[in-house]
């Protein structure tokens, strides 16, 4: 975010602006500071600037600060203190004073917290001083979430624990069936397969030895090959769901859950019914190899990648469990629990931290899912070839959840020549808010534009042009008017 940038800006999930004017006028900082700290820090960072008030119609005015050494001095004395913040996790240039117009501004830049450090709280207070960030400002979280960000703050897999009230009995011996004679296909005379049940389970960790010598069961174990009525004393929250909504006469075309007792209900058998199901929605042409045709493309890979990495990186212990819908415009796969990494750092090569390592390495040793940590380039590069509109990721907090959304349309066809328009995609490196100026010094310009030139203008796609104007109405920094297909938009007054 560029300070020169404010008078485009309005306050959303990553800016906080606040007067800090005190009673004398001359500066003071507000005790409300530490509460938006630690909620960008638990949630995605963000900036804080002081010295800048938001006016009646959301947009925002530079005031300054008078005596601006105080109050970052203010500031650093609090922060350093052990009893203000749980963690230290801004550095000197994460804090400045920077001139703007003239005028002096404290500006806070909070960095999302490493997982090891979350959460990050105030007034050492856990349960009562966490926070984290929405699109309508600062929330405390509730005890749950506190727990939840506990968890993925150990160092271990969350899956890797072993399930004492259970034995070997609660697997299913036919999923199990299944899975080896995939490992046996794909990893051929490999010495696993010449292995019983119970040793080839405990070389994969799926099972282990208790303090007694018995075997139990890891929790990975336990959601790969068992049963859902297994499953639920462990995971209380757990469930599958699969629907389809694709005629528009009924609400569902098809639809099955983990919970009805007439399948396994386990992640091995969802991942293999759904993904039979979804690989149906791909409209891509196949391709050749010489003169064999090969209908494993690209996108049938991103797809496979998409719903392993939502059963590799949920939390078992949140609500809703996991949804794979599939309707006419997109694929939507959801699943309980947030990123463990920013979303930027995510999409780079090399870059992985799955909540479940164990389930993860199961799904790869039956060439399911990549361990490499270019996954979500495989989503994305995936659906660039098969010429749909990019993916999208959304996350909400409380309980925490993650949202991929895979068009199964290209917004940017001409209909009359059939041809894919090819946008200029500007600098790679640019932040969303960044692009979200973009489209605001367009609409400043022009007074009003359709998603298309939005989009042109901020160097992206239809679909994440969609995406950043549906957060920019919620944010009320603009306004759209007109039916969906003839849709404009403008800044709104």
């Amino acid at each position: 975010m560029k300070l020169s940038d404010l008078t485009y800006l309005r306050e959303n999930n990553r800016l906080e602006v606040k007067a800090a004017q005190g009673r004398d006028g001359n500066g003071a900082l507000p005790r409300s500071v530490w509460e938006t700290v630690s909620a960008f820090a638990n949630t995605s960072g963000g900036t804080i600037v002081l010295g800048v008030e938001e006016l009646a119609d959301g947009s925002l005015s530079t005031v300054g600060i008078k005596r601006a050494d105080k109050v970052l001095d203010d500031f650093w004395n609090a922060a350093l203190s052990k009893d203000k913040l749980s963690a230290r996790i801004l550095s000197d240039g994460d804090v400045t004073i920077e001139v703007i117009d003239g005028k002096s501004l404290v500006v806070i830049r909070v960095p999302w917290a490493n997982r090891y450090v979350r959460p990050v709280y105030i007034d050492d207070d856990l349960f009562g001083g966490t926070f984290r960030r929405t699109h309508t400002g600062d929330h405390r979280c509730d005890r749950e979430e506190v727990l939840s960000m506990l968890r993925d703050s150990d160092t271990s897999s969350q899956d890797a624990t072993l399930v004492n009230s259970s034995d070997i009995s609660y697997l299913n011996r036919e999923t199990l069936g299944r899975y080896r004679r995939r490992f046996s296909e794909r990893n051929e005379n490999h010495v696993w397969s010449d292995l019983d049940d119970e040793n080839f389970l405990c070389n994969i960790g799926a099972l282990d030895r208790d303090e007694s010598g018995s075997l139990k069961p890891t929790r990975a174990g336990l959601l790969m090959f068992g049963e859902d009525r297994w499953i639920t004393r462990e995971f209380p929250h757990y469930f599958l769901d699969y629907r389809q909504e694709t005629s528009g006469v009924t609400r569902w075309d098809d639809r099955f859950t983990s919970s009805p007792g007439d399948w396994s209900g386990n992640l091995f058998d969802f991942y293999a019914r759904v993904y039979n199901k979804l690989k149906a929605a791909l409209r891509v042409p196949f391709r050749l190899d010489g003169v064999d045709r090969v209908d494993d493309t690209p996108a049938h890979e991103a797809l496979r990648e998409a719903i392993v990495n939502a059963l590799t990186n949920a939390n078992w212990f949140e609500r809703r469990g996991i949804v794979c819908e599939w309707k006419n415009e997109a694929i939507t796969i959801e699943n309980p629990g947030d990123f463990r990494m920013p979303l930027e750092e995510a999409r780079k090569p090399g870059k992985s931290d799955p909540r479940n390592e164990a389930i993860m390495r199961m799904f790869s040793l039956v060439g399911i899912g990549e361990r490499a940590g270019s996954g979500m380039d495989k989503i994305f590069n995936g659906w660039k070839w098969a010429q749909y509109d990019e993916p999208s990721y959304a996350l909400e907090y409380g309980p925490d959840r993650t949202i991929l959304r895979l068009p199964l349309v290209n917004s940017s066809t001409d209909s009359s020549t059939g041809q894919i328009e090819t946008t200029n995609r500007m600098d790679e490196h640019l932040s969303t808010e960044d692009r979200k100026v973009l489209m605001v010094k367009y609409l400043d310009e022009h007074e009003v534009a359709h998603r298309g030139e939005l989009a042109r203008a901020a160097g992206i796609g239809p679909s994440w042009a969609s995406k950043l104007l549906s957060e920019m109405v919620l944010d009320k920094i603009v306004e759209a008017e007109g039916s969906t297909r003839d849709r404009t938009f403008r800044l709104k007054r």
